[in-house]
C-alpha cells in the first residue's frame, strides 16, 4: 500500500486512506482492550448419534466464515456493509448464525471480502 509523506512546520506526516486508519484504530482498541471481539456463533449441538441439524450448521458455518474473513481482512461490520452495499443489520444478522442469507447477499459480501484480502495480502478460506 502506497503511503504519501508530508512535511508540515518541520515535521513529517503519512497519509493513509481513511479506511487504513480506522483500521488501524480499530486494532489498537482491540489491542488495548477497548474493545472486546464476540465470540464465534457456536454449531448446534449434536444428538446422541452426533448429528447436527443441517440448515443450523449450514448457517453457522456461513456466519463464523464471514466474520473469520472480515477481521482478516481488518473490517468492521459497518465497513463491510457499507463496501457491499447492504445494512450493517444485515451483516449482523448473519454474523449470528441465526438468520439465512440469500445468495445474493452472500456474493455481494464474499466479493467484497476476497478483494479485500487480496488487497491486504491475506490468504481467503476456499469456503465458496
Amino acid at each position: 500500500m502506497l503511503r504519501e509523506v508530508v512535511k508540515r512546520g518541520g515535521k513529517r506526516f503519512v497519509l493513509v486512506e481513511e479506511s487504513e486508519l480506522r483500521r488501524l484504530e480499530h486494532s489498537a482498541a482491540k489491542a488495548s482492550g477497548d474493545i472486546d471481539e464476540p465470540a464465534l456463533p457456536p454449531f448446534p449441538p449434536a444428538d446422541q448419534k452426533g448429528r447436527r441439524p443441517a440448515l443450523a450448521f449450514a448457517r453457522v458455518s456461513i456466519a463464523r466464515s464471514i466474520v473469520e474473513e472480515r477481521r482478516a481482512a481488518g473490517l468492521t461490520q459497518q465497513e463491510l456493509a457499507r463496501l457491499a452495499g447492504v445494512r450493517q443489520e444485515t451483516i449482523c444478522r448473519l454474523e449470528s448464525g441465526k438468520h439465512s442469507p440469500t445468495v445474493r447477499t452472500v456474493a455481494k459480501i464474499d466479493r467484497v471480502l476476497q478483494a479485500a484480502l487480496k488487497k491486504k495480502g491475506a490468504k481467503a478460506r476456499g469456503r465458496r
